[in-house]
């Protein structure tokens, strides 16, 4: 006797329904809120940077970018500030700033719940990343970057000029949307749509953002930031740190070390040096690659562009984590749009929707969980090199490779592909392929 599936169908579209989405939405939330303040220190010690940089400013009209060096762009204070106009002390500033990250994830998220053909499938799969990644992303202006990067990605095949204005302005608050910027380029197709949909927004934005910058006196130091990383060392939670701390667990010479300048733990030596002055060269060759395989993949495949540019955006935020001196845990937060955005805007070909984005999704899971393991669950014992700290941390490092070369693979594959005349043509977003979407826009 066939067993009767109406009450599966029942319950699957109950959880699908807004309502179901908006209470999980507040539930986890709230779970995320509890465990930030039980977490309090680790949780919001940037976030009591953050004041206290747009307090000084308010009160002494001193402002970082425009009147000293700093470590963010300069639209990072576009970010910091309001909160202390409407607060009176830390624990205000503190709930206004959760009440901001809040507020942009709710506008991100519907933006993906109402994404067709699944949207409200990509919402649960954010809901479910962001409590497996723990409170991390609240206190940090990646949980401002995070929902830019999501809607961007979300509207890049139907409005890719909107999207590379997004993308821009996330990445004057913090340089991580430029990846998207670069996967949106390799993929905006010829000289004319590029032009269009990419250099005119990108510059009218960065134009903006300039202008604003240079009136108000900051000369030369609205770009320091672009290379006050050079000067960095090696940090703790860094991928390229993860053979210097398994070295570690039986050799204290490469024993984490407090910078009380940046406030950040260090792994310290002419060899951990080596290695960040490596990454640095690695990171603009990796990107580069990644650009370029984007590019060709398009062309060879214009049907696939939707899924070619979710996987550039992946493959590059991958890369800014993986090939990068610093790996702060929050920078994790920046892989769940991409993969978020696949599983809402996938087509009706359930298979190849599956070979692309299963592994990735169930991956980019547990590195979330190892993530939150490490910070802020048990990180004075990855700090002190407990040999079980030590390994998650490397199972986790080890994970962002995989993910990052499986995203470059399937980059390869799907250019490659195109010569094969048995495979069908697939619209992968369910829709016309983005090139034919950019002309119509």
């Amino acid at each position: 006797m066939l067993t009767d599936a109406r009450p599966v169908r029942v319950l699957t579209r109950a959880l699908l329904s807004p309502w179901a989405i908006a209470v999980a939405f507040v539930a986890a939330h709230a779970w995320l809120i509890h465990e930030a303040w039980q977490w309090e220190p680790q949780i919001f010690g940037d976030v009591v940077l953050y004041e206290w940089w747009a307090r000084s400013g308010i009160d002494t009209a001193r402002w970082p970018v425009f009147d000293y060096a700093w470590v963010y762009p300069v639209g990072a204070l576009v970010a910091i500030t309001p909160p202390a106009w409407v607060s009176q002390n830390t624990a205000g500033y503190e709930w206004v700033w959760l009440g901001l990250v809040v507020a942009l994830n709710a506008v991100a998220t519907v933006f993906l719940a109402r994404a067709r053909p699944r949207g409200p499938v990509g919402a649960w799969f954010w809901l479910i990343f962001l409590v497996a990644l723990g409170p991390i992303f609240l206190g940090r202006l990646d949980g401002v970057i995070a929902p830019i990067i999501l809607v961007a990605l979300l509207i890049a095949a139907r409005y890719p000029a909107t999207a590379m204005a997004l993308a821009t302005i996330g990445a004057w608050i913090k340089i991580a949307p430029g990846a998207v910027a670069v996967a949106i380029a390799a993929t905006s197709g010829g000289v004319y749509r590029f032009a269009r949909n990419v250099v005119l927004p990108g510059a009218l934005v960065s134009a903006l953002v300039l202008g604003w910058a240079l009136a108000g006196g900051s000369g030369s130091r609205v770009l320091d930031v672009f290379g006050e990383q050079s000067d960095r060392n090696l940090q703790v939670e860094a991928v390229g740190a993860t053979p210097f701390l398994l070295i570690g667990m039986d050799n204290p010479k490469y024993d984490a070390t407090w910078n009380d300048e940046i406030y950040t733990y260090e792994v310290l030596g002419s060899a951990p040096r080596e290695m960040a002055e490596a990454l640095d060269v690695a990171l603009l060759v990796v990107v580069g690659i990644i650009a370029l395989l984007a590019a060709f993949a398009v062309r060879r495949r214009p049907e696939r562009a939707q899924d070619i540019l979710l996987l550039t955006a992946a493959a590059g935020l991958l890369a800014l984590i993986v090939c990068n001196k610093v790996g702060s845990p929050q920078f994790i937060a920046w892989l769940g749009p991409p993969v978020a955005a696949a599983v809402a805007l996938y087509g009706r070909d359930v298979t190849e929707a599956r070979r692309t984005w299963l592994a990735p999704a169930l991956g980019l899971i547990l590195t979330a969980i190892l993530t939150k393991m490490i910070f802020p669950v048990r990180y004075g014992e990855f700090l002190g090199g407990f040999p079980e700290m030590t390994l998650v941390g490397a199972v986790r490092n080890g994970l962002l490779v995989a993910l990052l070369l499986g995203a470059v693979v399937r980059l390869v594959q799907i250019a490659a592909a195109a010569d094969r005349r048995d495979v069908p043509a697939r619209a992968s977003a369910g829709a016309p392929a983005l090139q034919k979407e950019q002309d119509d826009t």
